[in-house]
């Protein structure tokens, strides 16, 4: 005799208005972590097998703790829950999440969460190298290079895992997609010859200490940030305390990011004068303005006495190397180049660290310390004097 097959605890057979039968599975699956009330799944089966298949594995999955509803949030509400949840850090850090969203939310920002599939990251990665996705203004985007592109999955797979451990998710795809391959780029440094001649052109450029703060090793925001009061000319040093930072394009003030970053730095006779200089030049304008003039107190300003935004500090970098005539690199290679530079005249690695403003020595050594054409045709011409017989 055929033995009757039950149904799972909680469902029944139901009629649809089709006529077709289905087994109805109701299936407590614990309270809300959330309100504290009881959960229910509701789902229908073809067949009961399927049903019974259906009913084990969630019920498995509820006492192991991993079960997840159904849910109907979509991938751009999670970015944008992940993203309101960053309080504490730094405006720049969270612009930069954002950048980083940006063509996930414009790809699949309507698409439920859960229907989120490797698939769909991989498929976007091309667009993305290729440069085919397009932004919300209907403008191409430029292709994104591999850095930027595991940066992205980076930042996604930090919000698909926030949703993971929230119950949202089952899993986080993100983590399936390999990474692209990278190549470090060599960054790029001036030699001595150069610093000359860049710092020659400075002279007549109305924001000279801009750049000899540049080559003296601050990063773009701490030029920026460098206030009157920062200065101490009697006992001849410098203190990073604020940074200026564009975030979304916007000028924002801010502090260094580590405590390391707010260091204090011994003034060479060179920036003395400079610095020195520009007060006066500053002085002068000020007169020049009259009461329109705006006496921010900052070190590098516009010709009305106001804070300079960071880009452009970028721009007139490139001006002024296209006037001294020489090779194109970034602002911020000026930093690589002080540090290059103390490197090949023996200053230790720690002490180029401290100066920086870096906490950790090996990052520096890594980083910022190049060697430069001049300094390995040293090298060989000591190796070959050695060596010859």
């Amino acid at each position: 005799m055929t033995t009757r097959r039950r149904l799972p605890p909680g469902a029944r057979w139901v009629t649809l208005p089709s006529g077709a039968r289905r087994v109805e599975l109701v299936v407590d699956v614990g309270r809300d972590p959330a309100t504290g009330k009881r959960r229910q799944t509701r789902r229908r089966y073809a067949t009961l097998d399927e049903a019974i298949a259906a009913y084990n594995e969630i019920r498995g999955a509820v006492r192991a703790g991993t079960y997840v509803g159904r849910s109907t949030v979509t991938v751009g509400e999670l970015c944008d829950e992940w993203l309101a949840g960053r309080r504490k850090v730094r405006p720049s850090t969270l612009a930069g999440y954002r950048d980083a969203l940006k063509p996930v939310v414009a790809a699949y920002g309507a698409l439920p969460a859960q229907r989120l599939t490797k698939r769909h990251l991989t498929d976007l990665i091309d667009r993305l190298t290729a440069g085919t996705l397009l932004r919300a203004d209907g403008r191409t985007r430029r292709p994104w290079s591999a850095r930027t592109v595991n940066l992205m999955l980076f930042t996604l797979g930090q919000v698909l895992g926030d949703a993971v451990r929230q119950g949202v998710l089952v899993r986080n795809v993100a983590e399936l997609v390999d990474r692209l391959p990278q190549t470090k780029r060599e960054m790029a440094t001036f030699t001595p010859a150069e610093v000359r001649k860049v710092l020659t052109a400075a002279r007549r450029d109305r924001f000279e200490v801009a750049w000899h703060l540049a080559l003296y090793g601050l990063r773009r925001g701490e030029i920026g940030g460098l206030a009157w009061s920062d200065i101490d000319f009697t006992a001849g040093t410098l203190t990073i305390r604020e940074t200026n930072v564009a975030v979304e394009g916007r000028a924002v003030r801010s502090v260094p990011k580590t405590e390391r970053g707010r260091r204090v730095l011994p003034l060479t006779p060179t920036l003395v004068e400079v610095l020195k200089r520009a007060k006066r030049r500053q002085a002068a304008e000020r007169l020049r303005v009259g009461e329109a003039y705006q006496a921010s107190g900052y070190v590098v300003v516009n010709e009305v006495g106001g804070q300079v935004h960071p880009d452009t500090l970028t721009d007139r970098w490139e001006r002024l190397l296209a006037a001294a005539k020489v090779r194109r690199i970034r602002l911020h290679d000026a930093r690589h180049t002080c540090a290059t530079l103390m490197h090949l005249q023996g200053v230790p690695t720690a002490v180029i660290a401290a100066w920086l403003g870096h906490a950790d020595a090996a990052f520096t050594v890594r980083t910022y310390a190049h060697s430069q054409v001049d300094a390995l045709r040293a090298a060989a011409s000591t190796l070959g004097s050695v060596t010859s017989a």
